[in-house]
C-alpha cells in the first residue's frame, strides 16, 4: 500500500551528486535463506553474505563514498521471501556531510512476505551542521511476517561539542501490515526553528526508535524489564520509553495470544551513540530469544 504522495516528502530534484540504488532479494534455497538476486546502480553494494546461526543470512551495506553529500539520490528495496530470515546491517555510522543548498534523499522500502522475518539493524546516521535531509522508510509486512528494526539519528558530534545548530533533517516512517497502515510518523528538525528541535529531542543529541512486530503480552512484559534494567544501567545517558501501538483490523489471526497488540516501538533519548545501542541490543536479543528460544548471533562487524 503506499500512502497518498499529498502526505509523504517529494523526491527533490538534482543532476549532482551520487544517483544510487541496491535491491535485494533474500529466500529460501539448500535449506538456508540465501541472498537470490541483487540489482545495484551506482556506489551501494554489499559484502559476502554470512550464516554465523545456520540458516538466517547476515549481510552489510557498503557505501564506498563513506559519506553522503547534497544531491545525492539513494535507494534501497529489500525483499525478503516466505519463511526466509534477513538481518542487514552496516560496517559502521553513516555520514551525512553539509550541503551548500542541494538536498540528501535516502528511501528504503523493507518487504517482508508470510513468515518471513527482516531485522534491520543498521548503524546510527551523523548529521554533521549545515546538512539538509529528506529520509523515507516504507516497511510492508504480510500478514504473518515479522520485523524488528531501528533507526539512530546523531544530531552533530556531540563527542566534539559540535551541535547541529544549521540544517534540515526531515524524515518519514510508514509500517503496513497486509495493506493496513500500523505506524505513520514524521520528524523534523529544523534549526531555523528552534522549537522542532527542542519538542522532539529535549535538548538531547541523539535519537533513537526501535520497531518491534508481532507482539504479545509476555514478549511485551519481557521489553519491559529489559527496558527497565538498560534504564538502571545508563541511568541519565539515554532516556529509553515504550510506547504499545494497536491494530484490529488486521492483525486477528497473529498468536492466539496476541490481543490486539501488533507493534512495540522503544524510543531513546542520548547524548552518546553507545548506551543506546547497547540498549537496543539487549531488547533485540531479548525478541529473538523469545521468538527462537535462543539468543542471536552478534553480527561480528559490531565488535571491529
Amino acid at each position: 500500500m503506499n500512502i497518498p504522495e499529498s502526505l509523504c516528502f517529494k523526491q527533490p530534484e538534482s543532476n549532482v551528486g551520487w544517483h544510487a540504488e541496491l535491491k535485494l532479494k533474500f529466500g529460501i534455497k539448500r535449506f538456508k535463506t540465501r541472498l537470490l538476486e541483487r540489482q545495484q546502480y551506482g556506489p551501494l553494494t554489499v559484502q559476502k553474505t554470512f550464516h554465523p546461526e545456520g540458516t538466517s543470512c547476515h549481510t552489510y551495506l557498503l557505501h564506498p563514498p563513506g559519506g553522503v553529500v547534497g544531491g545525492d539520490h539513494l535507494n534501497f528495496v529489500i525483499d525478503v521471501e516466505e519463511s526466509a530470515h534477513a538481518l542487514l546491517t552496516t560496517p559502521g555510522a553513516t555520514k551525512f556531510y553539509r550541503s551548500s543548498g542541494e538536498q540528501v534523499w535516502q528511501k528504503q522500502q523493507l518487504n517482508v512476505a508470510n513468515h518471513g522475518l527482516l531485522e534491520w539493524l543498521p548503524m546510527e546516521n551523523i548529521f554533521f551542521p549545515g546538512a539538509r535531509c529528506k529520509l523515507l522508510t516504507h516497511i510492508n509486512l504480510a500478514e504473518h511476517a515479522r520485523f524488528i528494526g531501528w533507526d539512530i539519528q546523531c544530531f552533530g558530534r556531540p563527542v566534539l561539542e559540535e551541535k547541529f545548530d544549521d540544517g534540515v533533517v526531515l524524515g518519514q516512517t510508514f509500517i503496513f501490515r497486509e495493506q493496513e497502515v500500523c505506524l505513520s510518523e514524521t520528524v523534523r528538525v529544523q534549526t531555523a526553528n528552534m522549537f522542532d528541535p527542542t519538542a522532539m529531542l529535549r535538548n538531547f543529541a541523539m535519537s533513537g526508535t526501535l520497531y518491534i512486530t508481532p507482539v504479545d503480552h509476555d514478549l511485551i512484559d519481557k521489553i519491559t524489564k529489559v527496558v527497565e534494567r538498560q534504564q538502571q544501567r545508563f541511568g541519565d545517558e539515554v532516556l529509553l520509553g515504550i510506547t504499545e501501538l494497536k491494530n484490529i483490523s488486521k492483525c486477528h489471526s497473529l498468536a492466539v495470544n496476541s490481543a490486539v497488540n501488533n507493534l512495540v516501538v522503544v524510543r531513546a533519548l542520548g547524548h552518546l551513540t553507545e548506551p543506546m545501542i547497547a540498549s537496543f541490543i539487549q531488547v533485540w536479543c531479548c525478541v529473538r530469544e523469545h521468538w527462537f528460544g535462543e539468543l542471536p548471533e552478534i553480527p561480528r562487524i559490531w565488535s571491529t
